[in-house]
C-alpha cells in the first residue's frame, strides 16, 4: 500500500535519538509523495521537522498500535524493527516487571538485579505439562518444551544460554536444571537430581568470581548433559568445561575478586580443621587482595563454605579428599606471597627461610630447596647438553604465577572429572538434555586472547542459530504450503574462515608459537601481510602496529596482540612439575598423573557403561603421546573442544535463551536503552526479527482472523465456510496480493499488514462509536429540549396564574375598602348617637339616685337607733349574766388549779429527762399500761366529777333562781350593792394573782417547748448526717456492685474468649494433625505401591520360584496362613494374604499412635468441657447460696414485719380507746375549772399517735421492700435491684430513730463484706481451675509436639531407616502398653470371675422362677407343647441378619463380591452399599461363633482385596467411588453394631439386638478409616486427572459469552485460541462432568456429608488451577476475560444451587478467583479505586494483586493500561498485610476428610442376596 495511507496525520513514528536510541513522535501533517520533511510532535509537546535522507528517501519506522505493545512474543508485533523490539522489552520490564519475553524461538531474559518470587515449586508445577505458548514467557517454559520434545520426538535436546557477564546466564542455567530435577525426579533412590543440583555450588565456588559487571560471573564455559532413562527419569549427568580464565588466579583488576573458593577458605580459617593451613584474611594474600574489595554485599563467605562442603559430601567426595583440595588451594595462596628479589640484572633469588614458601612446601609435601631453586632457575636442553640458567626477577615471578595457574587448572579439571564420576549412572542412558552456559560476545577497551576465543565461540554459535532459525521458517512455510522464496540472511562463515581456516588467525598463531624466536609483533606482521588485502572483515588500526580489528556479526572488535603467544602456549617450567610429582602428598601426585590412573575419591572404579568423555590411551607410546598433548596450544585445544560442542548441538534440537544486562550499575529494574541495543544486536535477537520480517511474520488462524475482524465484514460477506469468508474479505481490504498468503490453517501477513488491519478495525469501531455518540447526543439533546419546553410552559402557566391572582386580589381589596368605609361611617354615626343617649340616661339616673339615697338615709337612721337601743339593753343583761358565771367558774378553777399544779410539777420533772422519751419509744407497752391505768383512774374521777357536776348543776340552777329573786330584791337595796362591789374587788385581786401564775406557767411551757425544739433540731441534724453517711455508703455499695459486675463480666468474657481461642487452636491443631496423618497415609500407600512394583519386578526376574515355607512371626502366623487358593490362585492368594497381614500389622503399628493422639486431643477437649461445666455448676451453686442467704434475710425481715404489725395493731387499739376516754372526759369537764391540765395529756397522746403513724409507714415501706427484693431475686434483674436499693435507702432515710439507722447501716456493711468474701473465694477457685487446665493443656501440647518431632525425624530418614526407626519406637511403646494391658487384664479377669459367680446365682433364681411359671401352665398345654426354656424362643422364619459361610469359601466370597464385581450393575440394579452389608453380615456370624481367627481372616481379606481392586482399576472413577461408598458403609456398620452407647442411641431395638457380642473391632475401624482416607485421596486424584484438561479451556479460554473477548495477534509461539474449536472443552463440559461425578456418587450411596467434601475439593481445584493460569498468562488478564470468569463462576454457583450444595463451603473456595475477576473489571485510576481494591481483595495476597495489575492488558484500543503509580499505591496500602509471599495456590492441597457417623435404617434381616452375585454358598441365619 502507498506510504500516504500510513504516514497520515496522528500516525506515530520512531526517530533516532543519541540519548534514548529511539524516540517516539507523532505526525502533525499528512505525508505526501515527494516531501523532504516530516512535521512531527514529540511526546513532550515540542514540534520537530524531521528531514528525510535525500538519497534514500527512507521514512522513519512506524510505531505499533498500543494494543500490541507489551506482547509476550516480539514476532507478534505488526512492525518488526529495532525500536519496536526495544520499546516492547522496556514496557514489559519497567511497567509490568516481566523479565522474560519470546522472540520467535528465543527467550529473552533481562536481569532484574532483584530476587523475584517466580521460581518456586508452585511455579514449576504450573508450567509442567503446559504448551510453550499457553503460558507467559519463562525459563521453565523453555525447559518444559525441551523435556516434552525429548519425550515426544525421542531426540536429544539442548538449551543454549548466552549473554554478557552479569546478564544472568548462570542463574538461568541453574533454574533450567532445577526444573528438570523437580519435574522428572530420579529413577532410583540415589537422589541423582539432588546431586545434579549440588554440582552448582561447587562449580560456582571454583569457577565463578566477582567482576565489575557481575558479582557471580562464570569465568568458564560449561555444557551439562542431563541423562534420562526410557521413562524419562534423571539417571545421571556429565559436564564439559571450556576455557577457564586461569589468569584470574594471579591477577584481578580493581573492584574484582579471585575465585570464590579462596575467600571462602579465608573466611573459614578459624575452624579447627583449617588451623594447619595457616590461613588468614583475604587481605593477607597477594592473590586475593589485588582487587581491593574482597567483600561482596549480602554474601557470607563462611556460610557459602559450608554449602560447598555439603555439596562435596553429597557428591561422594570424602572429608579426606576435601581437606586435600583445601590444602592445595591454601598452598596456591601461600605461593603467591613468595617474594622474589633481584640478585643481579640476570638472576634472582628467594630469601632463605621464606615463611610462605616453607608453608607451601609443607602443604604440598615437596622439598624446600628444590622448589626454591627451580623458581629462580630454568633448564635449557640442546642436542648435546643441558644447561641450568638463572632467570631474572620478572621471569621468576611469571614462572611462579604460571605454576599457580597450572596447579589450579589441574585442580579444576580433577574436580570436574570426579563430579562427572559422581553423577555417572550405571544404567543405560536413553536420551539427554544439554544445558550450555557459555560466555556471550565481549568487547572491552583492551581485548586480548580470552576475548578473541570467546567471540570466536559466539561466531560459531551464531552461525548455528541463524541456520536453525532459517530452517524453522522454511519448515513453517512448507507445512502451510506457502510459496517459498529464498530469504537473504547474514552468514558469518567468512568471519569463521578468517579465524579457523588454513592460514587463518589461529593457524598463524600456532605457527608463530612453534618458532624459536616468535613474538607478538612478528605474528601481527604476518596477519597484516596475509589478510589485510584479501579479507574485508580484517582491518588494521591506524595508530597501532600491534593490534588488529575483526568485523564480527555483532560489532567491530580491536584486539591487542600483546600476550597472545604467551597465553596460547601456556608454558610451565617442567622442572617445577617434576618437583611436584615427587611430592609425598598423594592428591598432588594424583593431579599430575595421566588420566587413566586417576582414582575416585569415593573408592569407585572407572565407569562401566553409559556416556563418558574420558579417552583411555594404551600404554604403548604413552610418553610420546603425552609429550604431544603437552605441546598442544590453547587455541588448538579450544578449537577442537568447540568443534565437538558444535557437533553435539547439531545432533540435538536447540532452544535458545538470550540474557540481557539492562544497566552497568546493577540497579534493580533500570533499563539503559544503549546497553540493551548493543546486546540485542550481539545476541542475534534482531537477526531473528530481520529474518521473520523478511517473510510473513504475522500469522493468524482463520477462526482467529474471523473473530477479530468480524467488524470489517458485512452480513452478506459472512459464509458458512470461514476460510472462504476470510479470503473474500482480505481481497477487498488489502489490494496487494503479495502482502498476504493463505496457508492450510493460517493466514500469513507481511510486516505492517496487521497494523493496517488494526487501523481499519479501529477506524470502523471509531466510526461506530461516533455514530453511537451522535445518536445518544441527539437523544440527549432532544430530551433536554423537551425538558426545557415543558419547563417554559410550566413557567408561563405559573406567571399567568400569578397575574390573574393579583387582579383578583386588587378587585377584592377594592370591594373590601368600600365595605370598610361603609361600616366605619356607620360606626361613627352610631357611636355619636349612643354617646348622646348615654348622657341623657346618666343625667336621669343621677337625679333619681339622689332622691332615693335621701329617702334611704332617713330610714337607715331610724333603724340604727332602734338597733342601738336593742344592743345596749342586751349588753347590760349579758354583763350581769357573765359576772355571775365567772364567779362560779372561778370557784371551780381554784380547786382544779390546785390539783393541776401538783400534776404539772410531776410532768415537768418527767419532761426534763431524756430517758422519759426513750422509755416512751422503747417501752411503749409499759407506757400504754400506765396510760390505761391512768385512764381508768381518770374515768373514776370523771364519774365522780360527773356526779358532783350534776349535783352542782342542780344546786346551781336552784341557787340561780333564788339569786335572781334576791338580785331583784337587792337592786333596790344599796347595802347589798356595796357588799357586791366589795366582793367584786376581792375577786379581781384573785384574778390578778391567777394571771400572774398563768404567765409564769406559760414561761415554763415556753422553756419546755424551746428545749423540745432544740432537741428536735439536734435529732434532725443527726438524722441528716446519718442520711449523708447512708448516701455515701449507698454510692460505695453501688460502686462496689458495679465493679463486681464489671469484673465478673470481664472474667466471663475473658474465660469465653480464652475457651474460644483454645477451642479454635485445638480445632486447627486437630485439622493439621489430621492433614499430616492423611499425608502420612498417602506416603504409606505410595511406599506400598512401590513395594508391590519392586516385588513384581523381582517376580519377573526370577524364572522359578523357590519352594519351601517361609517362617514368619508368631504374631502374624494366624493372619498369613488363613487361606489357600486352589491351583494357581492358591499360591497367589497366600502371597497376597501374607503381604496383607504384614501390611495390616504395619498399619496398626504406625496408626495406633496417631489414633492415641486424636484420643488425647478428644480427652483434652472433654476435660475442657468438663471444667467449663464445673465452673458453671460452681457459679450456679454460689448463686443458690446467695439466694438462700437472701431468702433467710427475707424470712427474718418478714417475721420482724409481722411482729411490728401485731404490735402496731395493739397500739392502735389502745390508742383509740384512750382517745375515746380522753375525749369523753374532756367533753364532760369542758365547763369545769382545771381543764388546762388535760391539754398536756392530749399533747402527749397526739405525739404517741404521730409516732404510731411513723411506725405504720415504716411497716408499709418494709413490706414493699420485701416484695421488690423477692422479685429481684427471682428475675435477677440488675436494674430492678438498683431501683430497690434506692427505695431501700429512701425508706431508711425516713427512720427517725438513730439506733435503727445505725443498725441498718451495719447490716448493709456486713452484707457487702460477705458478698466480697464470696466473690473473692469464687475468683480464687476459678483461677485455680484455670491454672490446672492450662497445665494439663501444656502437658498435652508438649506430648503432641514430641510426637510430631519424632514423626518429622522419621520422615527425614531414608525409607528403610524410617521403617526401622518407626518399628523400634512402636515396639518400645507397645511393650509398655502391653504391661499396662496385662495388669488391666488381670483386674478384668477377677471382675469376670466375680460376675460369673453372680450370674450363676441369678441364673438359678431365674430357673426357679421359670419353674414356677411352668407349674402355672394348664395340663392341656403341657401335653400339647414340648418342654423347652422360655427365654430361647425359636421361629423358623425369623432371620437374625447373619450370613453363614464356610472357611474354604472365604476366597470365593472375596473374589465374587470384590474382585470381579462390576460397580455399574450393582449401583443401578441393587440397593446402595449391598457389598458392605453382605460382608458385615458374614462378619456378624463369625462374631456369633466367637471365632477370632475367622473374623481376623475375613477383615484382612476384605481390606487387601479392596486395595488390590483399587490398584488394578484406580483410574476408574466409578470403581473408586463405589468402593469409597461401600468402605464407609462397612465402617458405619462396624460402629452402629459395635455396642457402644454413643452409636446405639440411633438404632432400633431390633438393631441393638444385632450388635456384635464377642469382639471389639475398634482397631479395625481405625484401619478401615485409614483405608477410606486412601480411597478418598485416590478419588480426588482421579477426579483431578479428569478435570485438569478441562479447567483452563473451559474456565479461561472458551468464550462463553460470544463476542465479548477479542483475539489479539499472536507470535511464532502457538497460543491456545480462545475460540472453541471442535474437541475443545467448554464450561458445559465441566458442568456435565461435575454432574456425572455427583450422580455416580449418589447412585453408589455415598454419604451426603462426604459428597459435600468431595464437591468442595473439586471446586478448590477448579478455582486454584484457573487462578494460577490467570496469574501466569498475560493474554488472559483483560476486562472482557474478567466478565467471562464471573459468568463462569455464576454458572458453577447455579450448579451448586441446583444440587443443594451451597452450604458445603465450595463457594468460598472460589472467592480468590471471583476477586481476581472483579479486580480485572474495576476502575484502576484514583486513590479511591485503590482503597476499594484493597478492601475488596481480602483473600488475594499482595503478590497476586500486583501480578494481576502488572499483567492487565487491554484487548481493544479503547481500554487503558494500569499506571505504575497506581500499582505502587496499591503496594504501599498493602504493605502491612501479614501473608505468605507465595504467588500461586497449591493445587495439590487436599482438605482433611472426615467421615461423620451415618447410621443405616435398613434392617439386616430383610436384605436379600441376588443370584447375579453368585453367592449361593452363603446361608441366611
Amino acid at each position: 500500500m502507498a506510504a500516504s495511507e500510513l504516514y497520515t496525520k496522528y500516525a506515530r513514528v520512531w526517530i533516532p535519538d543519541p540519548e534514548e536510541v529511539w524516540k517516539s513522535a507523532e505526525l502533525t501533517k499528512d505525508y505526501k509523495q515527494g516531501d523532504t520533511v516530516l512535521h512531527l510532535q514529540l511526546e513532550d509537546g515540542s514540534d520537530l521537522q524531521h528531514k528525510l535522507d535525500p538519497n534514500t528517501k527512507t521514512l522513519p519506522h512506524l510505531r505499533n498500535p498500543d494494543i500490541l505493545v507489551g506482547e509476550n512474543d516480539l514476532t507478534a508485533l505488526s512492525y518488526l524493527h529495532e525500536p519496536a523490539v526495544l520499546h516492547n522489552l522496556k514496557v514489559r520490564f519497567i511497567d509490568s516487571k516481566l523479565i522474560y519475553t519470546y522472540c520467535g524461538i528465543v527467550l529473552v531474559a533481562i536481569n532484574p538485579y532483584e530476587t523475584l518470587p517466580i521460581y518456586g515449586t508452585d511455579i514449576i508445577n504450573a508450567y509442567s505439562g503446559q504448551n510453550m505458548g499457553d503460558m507467559d514467557p519463562h525459563i521453565f517454559a523453555v525447559a518444559e518444551e525441551a523435556y516434552k520434545q525429548m519425550a515426544r520426538d525421542e531426540r536429544n535436546q539442548s538449551i543454549i544460554v548466552s549473554g554478557e557477564s552479569g546478564a544472568g546466564k548462570t542463574v538461568s542455567a541453574k533454574y533450567a536444571m532445577r526444573y528438570f530435577a523437580t519435574v522428572s525426579g530420579s529413577a532410583s533412590e540415589a537422589n541423582v537430581e539432588e546431586k545434579v543440583l549440588a554440582s552448582n555450588p561447587i562449580m560456582e565456588a571454583i569457577g565463578n568470581a566477582k567482576t565489575t559487571r557481575n558479582d557471580n560471573s562464570s569465568r568458564f564455559g560449561k555444557y551439562i548433559e542431563i541423562g534420562f532413562d526410557k521413562r524419562f527419569h534423571i539417571i545421571g549427568a556429565n559436564m564439559r568445561t571450556y576455557l577457564l580464565e586461569k589468569s584470574r588466579v594471579v591477577f584481578q583488576a580493581d573492584e574484582e575478586r579471585n575465585y570464590h573458593i579462596f575467600y571462602q577458605l579465608c573466611a573459614s580459617s578459624r575452624l579447627p580443621e583449617f588451623k594447619a593451613l595457616k590461613l588468614g584474611t583475604a587481605n593477607d594474600f597477594h592473590y586475593t587482595k589485588q582487587g581491593r574489595n574482597p567483600v561482596i554485599d549480602g554474601v557470607n563467605d563462611a556460610k557459602e563454605m559450608c554449602t560447598t562442603r555439603s555439596a562435596f559430601s553429597l557428591l561422594g567426595i570424602t572429608e579426606l579428599y576435601q581437606m586435600g583440595l583445601f590444602q592445595v588451594l591454601a598452598a596456591i595462596l601461600h605461593l603467591g606471597n613468595v617474594e622474589v628479589k633481584d640478585r643481579d640484572s640476570d638472576s634472582s633469588i628467594i630469601p632463605p627461610n621464606n615463611n610462605h614458601l616453607m608453608v607451601f612446601c609443607d602443604l604440598m609435601g615437596v622439598a624446600y630447596q628444590d622448589m626454591s631453586h627451580w623458581l629462580c632457575h630454568r633448564k635449557l636442553k640442546t642436542a648435546t647438553e643441558t644447561y641450568i640458567k638463572p632467570v631474572p626477577r620478572l621471569q621468576a615471578v611469571n614462572a611462579r604465577d604460571a605454576l599457580a595457574k597450572h596447579i589450579y587448572a589441574k585442580l579444576f579439571t580433577w574436580i570436574v572429572e570426579h563430579i562427572n564420576q559422581a553423577l555417572h549412572s550405571t544404567s543405560k542412558q536413553h536420551s539427554f538434555i544439554g544445558v550450555l552456559d557459555i560466555y556471550g560476545f565481549e568487547t572491552f577497551e583492551i581485548n586480548s586472547f580470552e576475548q578473541f576465543c570467546i567471540n570466536y565461540a559466539n561466531e560459531k554459535l551464531q552461525q548455528q542459530f541463524n541456520m536453525h532459525v532459517f530452517k524453522l521458517e522454511q519448515e513453517e512455510y512448507m507445512k502451510e504450503q506457502i510459496p517459498w522464496t529464498l530469504i537473504d540472511f547474514y552468514d558469518n562463515q567468512p568471519c569463521i574462515n578468517l579465524i579457523e581456516a588454513k592460514m587463518g588467525i589461529l593457524d598463524l598463531l600456532d605457527e608463530e608459537c612453534r618458532m624459536p624466536k616468535g613474538s607478538d609483533d612478528s605474528w601481527a606482521q604476518k596477519l597484516y601481510n596475509t589478510h589485510l588485502k584479501t579479507c574485508g572483515l580484517f582491518e588494521k588500526p591506524r595508530m597501532s602496529n600491534r593490534a588488529f580489528i575483526i568485523q564480527h556479526f555483532a560489532d567491530k572488535v580491536e584486539y591487542q596482540c600483546e600476550g597472545f603467544l604467551e597465553k596460547n602456549k601456556d608454558t610451565v617450567n617442567e622442572e617445577q612439575i617434576h618437583v611436584l610429582k615427587a611430592s609425598k602428598f598423594d592428591l598432588l601426585v594424583e593431579l599430575f598423573q595421566d588420566e587413566e590412573k586417576v582414582t575416585s575419591p569415593t573408592g569407585a572404579g572407572p565407569p562401566t557403561g553409559g556416556r563418558t568423555r574420558l579417552s583411555v590411551k594404551p600404554d604403548k607410546g604413552k610418553s610420546v603421546q603425552a609429550s604431544k598433548e603437552h605441546k598442544k596450544t590453547v587455541g588448538l585445544q579450544f578449537r577442537n573442544s568447540l568443534q565437538l560442542l558444535m557437533e553435539t548441538l547439531n545432533a540435538t534440537t536447540p532452544h535458545y535463551v538470550r540474557c540481557i544486562k539492562p544497566n552497568d550499575y546493577k540497579f534493580a529494574f533500570t533499563f539503559d536503552p544503549k546497553r540493551a541495543v548493543q546486546q540485542l544486536r550481539a545476541c542475534g535477537v534482531l537477526e531473528t526479527i530481520r529474518i521473520s520480517a523478511a517473510g510473513f511474520p504475522s500469522r493468524w488462524t482463520y477462526q482467529e482472523f474471523f473473530s477479530r475482524y468480524r467488524v470489517l465484514m458485512k452480513q452478506k460477506d459472512v459464509q458458512s465456510d470461514k476460510k472462504m469468508t476470510c479470503k473474500n474479505v482480505l481481497e477487498k481490504l488489502v489490494q496487494d496480493p503479495d502482502k498476504y498468503q493463505f496457508g492450510k490453517t493460517k493466514i500469513f501477513f507481511r510486516a505492517g499488514q496487521v497494523a493496517y488491519l488494526e487501523k481499519l478495525r479501529a477506524d470502523k469501531l471509531r466510526a461506530a462509536c461516533i455514530r453511537i455518540q451522535k445518536t445518544i447526543r441527539c437523544w440527549l439533546a432532544r430530551k433536554k429540549y423537551l425538558r426545557v419546553k415543558r419547563a417554559a410552559i410550566t413557567i408561563q402557566t405559573h406567571v399567568r396564574g400569578h397575574q390573574a391572582r393579583c387582579l383578583a386580589t386588587f378587585l377584592r381589596r377594592t370591594r373590601a375598602a368600600i365595605v370598610i368605609q361603609k361600616y366605619q361611617r356607620m360606626y361613627v354615626q352610631r357611636t355619636r348617637y349612643q354617646r348622646m343617649q348615654a348622657a341623657a340616661l346618666a343625667v336621669q339616673c343621677i337625679l333619681r339616685a339622689y332622691v332615693a339615697r335621701q329617702q334611704y338615709k332617713a330610714l337607715l337612721r331610724e333603724h340604727k337607733a332602734i338597733i342601738i337601743q336593742k344592743m345596749v339593753r342586751g349588753w347590760l343583761a349579758r354583763q350581769w349574766y357573765q359576772r355571775s358565771l365567772e364567779a362560779v367558774v372561778y370557784l371551780q378553777c381554784c380547786v382544779r388549779r390546785m390539783r393541776a399544779r401538783r400534776e404539772l410539777k410531776k410532768l415537768k420533772i418527767e419532761a426534763r429527762s431524756v430517758e422519759h422519751y426513750k422509755k416512751l419509744n422503747i417501752g411503749m407497752e409499759n407506757k400504754i399500761m400506765q396510760l390505761q391505768r391512768r385512764i381508768d383512774e381518770q374515768n373514776k374521777e370523771n364519774r365522780t366529777l360527773s356526779e358532783r357536776l350534776s349535783s352542782t348543776e342542780s344546786t346551781h340552777a336552784a341557787e340561780s333562781e333564788r339569786t335572781r329573786r334576791e338580785l331583784t330584791r337587792l337592786r333596790g337595796a344599796e347595802d347589798e350593792a356595796r357588799n357586791s362591789a366589795n366582793r367584786v374587788a376581792s375577786l379581781q385581786e384573785e384574778l390578778e394573782r391567777l394571771k400572774v401564775e398563768l404567765q409564769s406557767t406559760q414561761k415554763e411551757k415556753k422553756a419546755i417547748e424551746d428545749w423540745a425544739q432544740t432537741y428536735q433540731d439536734e435529732m434532725e441534724q443527726m438524722i441528716s448526717e446519718l442520711k449523708e453517711q447512708n448516701h455515701l455508703l449507698k454510692n460505695e455499695k453501688n460502686d462496689l456492685n458495679r465493679l463486681i459486675q464489671e469484673q465478673g463480666q470481664q472474667w466471663t468474657e475473658k474465660m469465653q474468649r480464652a475457651l474460644k481461642e483454645e477451642t479454635s487452636q485445638l480445632e486447627s491443631d486437630l485439622n493439621e494433625e489430621r492433614s499430616r496423618y492423611q499425608n502420612l497415609l498417602t506416603e504409606h500407600l505410595r511406599l506400598e505401591e512401590k513395594y508391590d512394583d519392586l516385588k513384581e519386578e523381582m517376580t519377573l526376574t526370577m524364572n522359578v520360584p523357590k519352594p519351601g515355607h517361609r517362617r514368619t512371626d508368631s504374631a502374624h502366623s494366624s493372619n498369613e496362613s488363613e487361606y489357600t487358593y486352589e491351583s494357581e490362585e492358591g499360591s497367589r492368594g497366600m502371597e497376597d494374604v501374607t503381604k496383607g497381614a504384614l501390611d495390616m500389622a504395619l498399619v496398626l503399628k504406625l496408626q495406633k499412635r496417631v489414633s492415641e493422639l486424636e484420643q488425647e486431643k478428644q480427652g483434652l477437649q472433654n476435660e475442657l468441657d468438663r471444667r467449663e461445666e464445673q465452673f458453671q455448676r460452681a457459679r450456679a451453686r454460689d448463686d443458690e447460696q446467695h439466694k438462700k442467704a437472701r431468702s433467710a434475710e427475707l424470712e427474718y425481715e418478714s417475721l420482724k414485719r409481722q411482729e411490728l404489725e401485731s404490735e402496731n395493731k395493739k397500739l392502735r387499739h389502745d390508742l383509740s380507746e384512750m382517745r375515746q376516754s380522753l375525749m369523753g372526759s374532756v367533753g364532760a369537764s369542758s365547763a369545769a375549772p382545771g381543764s388546762p391540765a388535760y391539754k398536756v395529756l392530749l399533747d402527749q397522746l397526739n405525739a404517741s399517735t404521730e409516732e404510731l403513724e411513723v411506725r405504720k409507714e415504716e411497716v408499709l415501706i418494709l413490706r414493699s421492700q420485701l416484695v421488690s427484693q423477692k422479685e429481684a431475686m427471682q428475675h435477677k434483674d440488675e436494674k430492678e435491684t438498683m431501683t430497690d436499693s434506692l427505695h431501700y435507702v429512701e425508706d431508711v432515710q425516713k427512720l427517725t430513730d438513730a439506733k435503727e439507722i445505725s443498725q441498718a447501716y451495719m447490716g448493709l456493711k456486713d452484707t457487702n463484706r460477705l458478698l466480697e468474701l464470696q466473690l473473692q473465694s469464687q475468683r480464687r477457685s476459678h483461677e485455680a481451675e484455670m491454672e490446672a487446665l492450662r497445665g494439663e493443656l501444656q502437658t498435652v501440647k508438649e506430648e503432641n509436639h514430641r510426637q510430631q518431632q519424632l514423626l518429622a525425624q522419621n520422615l527425614q530418614l531414608p525409607p528403610e531407616a524410617r521403617i526401622e526407626a518407626s518399628l523400634q519406637h512402636e515396639i518400645t511403646r507397645l511393650t509398655n502398653e502391653n504391661l499396662d494391658l496385662l495388669e488391666q487384664l488381670e483386674k478384668q479377669d477377677k471382675t469376670v470371675r466375680k460376675l460369673k459367680k453372680q450370674l450363676k446365682v441369678f441364673a438359678k433364681k431365674i430357673s426357679d422362677l421359670e419353674g414356677g411359671q411352668i407349674e402355672n401352665v394348664s395340663p392341656g398345654q403341657m401335653a400339647d407343647e414340648p418342654m423347652h426354656p422360655v427365654n430361647i424362643p425359636r421361629r423358623e422364619k425369623d432371620f437374625q441378619g447373619m450370613l453363614e459361610y464356610k472357611k474354604e469359601d472365604e476366597l470365593k466370597l472375596v473374589k465374587n463380591l470384590i474382585l470381579e464385581l462390576k460397580p455399574r450393575g450393582v449401583a443401578v440394579n441393587l440397593i446402595p452399599g449391598l457389598p458392605a452389608y453382605i460382608l458385615f453380615m458374614c462378619l456378624r456370624h463369625a462374631d456369633y461363633l466367637n471365632d477370632d481367627q475367622k473374623v481376623r481372616s475375613l477383615l484382612t481379606s476384605v481390606i487387601n482385596s479392596i486395595k488390590k481392586i483399587l490398584k488394578k482399576r484406580g483410574d476408574d472413577f466409578e470403581t473408586v467411588s463405589f468402593w469409597l461408598a461401600n468402605t464407609c458403609r462397612f465402617l458405619h456398620c462396624l460402629k452402629q453394631y459395635s455396642g457402644d452407647e454413643q452409636f446405639m442411641k440411633y438404632n432400633t431395638p431390633k438393631q441393638n439386638d444385632h450388635c456384635l457380642s464377642n469382639f471389639d473391632l475398634a482397631e479395625y475401624r481405625q484401619v478401615l478409616s485409614d483405608l477410606a482416607i486412601q480411597i478418598y485421596q485416590q478419588l480426588i486424584k482421579c477426579m483431578e486427572n479428569i478435570l485438569q484438561p478441562m479447567i483452563v479451556s473451559g474456565m479461561l479460554e472458551h468464550e462463553t459469552i460470544q463476542g465479548v473477548s477479542g483475539v489479539k495477534p499472536t507470535g511464532l509461539r502457538k497460543r491456545t485460541s480462545s475460540i472453541a474449536d471442535e474437541g475443545t472443552y467448554t464450561l458445559d463440559s465441566i458442568l456435565r462432568q461435575l454432574s456425572s461425578f455427583h450422580a455416580t456418587m449418589c447412585q453408589h450411596g455415598t454419604d451426603p456429608e462426604l459428597i459435600k467434601q468431595v464437591v468442595k475439593q473439586q471446586f478448590y481445584i477448579i478455582g486454584a488451577v484457573t487462578l494460577n493460569n490467570l496469574l501466569l498468562r498475560k493474554d488472559m488478564c483483560s476486562w472482557s476475560k474478567g466478565m467471562q470468569i464471573r459468568y463462569n463462576v455464576s454458572q458453577l454457583e447455579e450448579w451448586l444451587r441446583d444440587k443443594n450444595l451451597m452450604v458445603c463451603g465450595a463457594k468460598e473456595t472460589l472467592e480468590p478467583l471471583i476477586q481476581a475477576a472483579q479486580l480485572l473489571q474495576v476502575k484502576k485510576k484514583t486513590d479511591e479505586d485503590a482503597e476499594a481494591i484493597c478492601s475488596m481483595c481480602n483473600t488475594l495476597t499482595t503478590a497476586q494483586i500486583v501480578k494481576v495489575l502488572n499483567l492487565y492488558t487491554p484487548v481493544n484500543a479503547f481500554e487503558e493500561r494500569v499506571s505504575v503509580t497506581f500499582i505502587r499505591t496499591i503496594q504501599n496500602r498493602l504493605r502491612d498485610r501479614k501473608e505468605s509471599p507465595q504467588l500461586l495456590l497449591d493445587t495439590k492441597t487436599i482438605y482433611p476428610v472426615t467421615f461423620p457417623f451415618s447410621p443405616s435404617s435398613l434392617a439386616l434381616e430383610t436384605i436379600q442376596i441376588p443370584s447375579s452375585l453368585s453367592l449361593g454358598f452363603l446361608t441366611r441365619v
